[in-house]
């Protein structure tokens, strides 16, 4: 005998509702229940990434190719180290790829970062004296990539954050300037808010191309973009 036909959509709703908890603020309640509901977060895991960061280099490299095998790159701000990951399997850091070239992965970050296999990872503040020829002497050489996802900490206020975290790209862009290889790549995480202007125009000084993109791991209601500057004109 056939069942009643279901009423609404005709099918249960899947979403994981989170409950308020005593001494959760309502923002942390959304937060947790964004999480457990973002298929990025999934697809992280059941990929062993730390992060659902990885996707948006994924994202990127697929369209721009700038991780390639033998390339070596240097990520900002690497904690957790998803884009380290990333970057490893791309640029055949481990040597997995038969034939084909085998690239280098130097993660730097104020923090103590658990290891990554096919990476060197660093402590090292990139703002300190020194800190591009650090970057040089332990790559071996000059940079083809120079990636960054690094984000100011939070103010609570759009604006203010928005100012740090471009101030924070300049300075990451700085960098790039001292380290990369002629026909060099630099991809890094802004916010949108109106000052960014100066950010282009230095990068459009410095590069043959430079393009603004939101990823699709990028989430719809964040201001945050990217920016890949390619061809460095040294």
């Amino acid at each position: 005998m056939a069942g009643k036909p279901t009423s609404g959509r005709g099918q249960r709703d899947l979403r994981v509702r989170v409950k308020s908890a005593r001494g959760r603020k309502l923002s942390s309640t959304r937060w947790l229940e964004r999480q457990l509901n973002d298929p990025y977060v999934k697809k992280a895991k059941a990929s062993g990434y730390r992060g659902r960061a990885a996707f948006k280099i994924l994202e990127l490299d697929d369209k721009y190719r700038f991780l390639v095998p033998g390339a070596r790159v240097v990520d900002l701000g690497c904690a957790p180290g998803g884009w380290c990951q990333v970057a490893v399997e791309r640029v055949n850091a481990l040597g997995q790829k038969s034939g084909k070239k085998v690239g280098r992965v130097l993660g730097l970050d104020l923090q103590e970062v658990d290891p990554i296999p096919g990476a060197e990872i660093h402590v090292l503040d990139f703002l300190s004296e020194g800190a591009d020829d650090t970057v040089k002497e332990w790559l071996g050489g000059p940079a083809d990539v120079v990636m960054s996802d690094m984000a100011a900490a939070s103010s609570g206020v759009k604006q203010v954050d928005h100012i740090r975290i471009i101030a924070l790209c300049e300075a990451a862009a700085e960098l790039a300037f001292d380290v990369l290889v002629p026909g060099g790549t630099f991809v890094a995480k802004v916010l949108a808010g109106g000052t960014e202007q100066g950010l282009q125009l230095l990068l459009k000084k410095r590069f043959d191309k430079v393009a603004n993109v939101k990823p699709p791991a990028s989430r719809a209601d964040s201001s945050e973009k990217y920016v890949v500057a390619q061809g460095f004109r040294g």
